[in-house]
């Protein structure tokens, strides 16, 4: 492993810790201030609506201004917003208009931490600064087991920490903890990738513009195939906003969970995903190319989603949920690499920016129609989820033949 990817590395595994650290918490933090479910699809929104918004704006300007100073001051918004949200966890539980002021803090600290936390697509543009062609596909799948690996330890700090006598307090100064020793990080470890020579021209525009998505993919002029992936993510995306909408709501349902038996659990899934993109997609992608890999992942997530409603025995909900697991795990790394080899080396920063305001365009619009849904048809809304990878299935295998017809 390359020295000069760790920061990269660190970055992924902590933006995605900093989100599981309160996957089996949060249900149990609106519960506690006796707000209904939807109002946790209305947290997860606010935080991918900023993301949506800030991914395109900072990978843009880091194209203009480099990739360390826009990492450094997501970087500290994200750190600023764990201490709102610790401060909105140790103030008297008052209500303005009927609403708590707690959970209006809560918000305005996911909608901080989310609109820096579209230094995704700055660190993916770094990585995309440093590697060669052939490097990108096993290294974005290092990635994916990176962020696996987020997956299993944030859950599971965010269980036990919670369970322990600080209760939801101690989550937050876990996560504190863990944000300042990124920040300190980038600062002694991470060396510039993108050099003044390489950058281009900074164009002043508002960060509304994020809003435009189908402008942006103009403006950028992308490849054919990048649009045909741009539409697959859109789908998938989709597909991801119903799904962690829903899970944790699902699984306290379905086995009665508290906050410690649901970290345990994404815990060990966590180890699944972590396995399977650091490692098994790596060794099919080499086998059969990212673009098959992409589709076969696709066809696992739909079976999966269509599997963990056939059964309420944990063994066999286990196993049908690693099939789903290794479907998201083959698509993960493959959508972002393939993006990456055939985007305009000038433009990383700009095409990586679109391609997570498009993922955190359809969690953001969807997120709280997910959990809106579960409360409605409960465990029957993930016929409505397999239909998504599906969907996106068609699309990537239709489209590239359409374009190899074209070519």
């Amino acid at each position: 492993m390359r020295k000069k990817l760790l920061p990269a590395y660190l970055l992924t595994f902590v933006n995605v810790l900093g989100f599981s650290i309160l996957m089996p918490v949060l249900p149990f933090i609106i519960e506690s201030y006796d707000a209904d479910k939807w109002v946790y699809g209305l947290m997860l929104t606010l935080y991918a609506g900023f993301q949506f918004l800030g991914a395109p704006f900072l990978g843009t300007l880091s194209d203009s201004l480099g990739r360390k100073p826009i990492l450094l001051v997501s970087q500290a918004g994200t750190l600023l917003s764990w201490f709102i949200f610790l401060l909105a966890l140790n103030i008297p539980d008052t209500g303005i208009f009927g609403i708590s002021l707690a959970l209006i803090i809560i918000g305005a600290s996911r909608a901080l931490d989310g609109i820096t936390g579209g230094n995704i697509s700055v660190s993916n543009a770094y990585v995309s600064d440093i590697t060669t062609r052939e490097e990108k596909s096993y290294i974005f799948g290092y990635l994916g087991g990176i962020a696996g690996l987020g997956l299993i330890i944030g859950p599971g700090i965010g269980g036990l920490s919670a369970s322990t006598s600080f209760g939801f307090t101690g989550t937050l100064l876990a996560a504190i903890g863990i944000s300042i020793f990124t920040l300190v990080a980038i600062i002694f470890w991470l060396k510039e990738s993108h050099p003044i020579e390489k950058r281009v021209p900074r164009k002043k525009e508002s960060i509304f513009n994020s809003f435009f998505i189908l402008k942006r993919i103009k403006e950028i002029d992308p490849k054919p195939i990048i649009k045909l992936l741009f539409l697959t993510k859109f789908f998938f995306g989709i597909m991801m906003a119903f799904y962690m909408s829903t899970v944790a709501l699902f699984l306290i349902d379905l086995f009665d969970f508290d906050e410690q038996q649901l970290g345990l659990f994404m815990l060990i899934v966590g180890i699944f995903l972590a396995f399977n993109q650091a490692f098994l997609s790596r060794i099919v992608i080499k086998r059969i190319g990212e673009f098959r890999t992409l589709l076969i992942g696709l066809f696992l997530s739909a079976v999966g989603l269509i599997c963990l409603t056939l059964t309420d025995n944990f063994w066999f909900f286990i196993a049908f949920y690693y099939i789903m697991n290794l479907g998201l795990s083959l698509s993960f790394p493959t959508f972002n690499a393939l993006i990456s080899i055939h985007a305009d080396p000038k433009k990383q920063g700009a095409v990586m920016g679109v391609s997570e305001s498009i993922n955190s365009f359809a969690l953001a619009a969807f997120l709280i129609l997910g959990s809106t849904l579960y409360d409605h048809l409960s465990y029957k809304v993930y016929y409505i989820i397999a239909a998504l990878p599906t969907i996106a299935f068609l699309i990537a295998f239709f489209g590239i033949r359409k374009l190899k017809k074209v070519d």
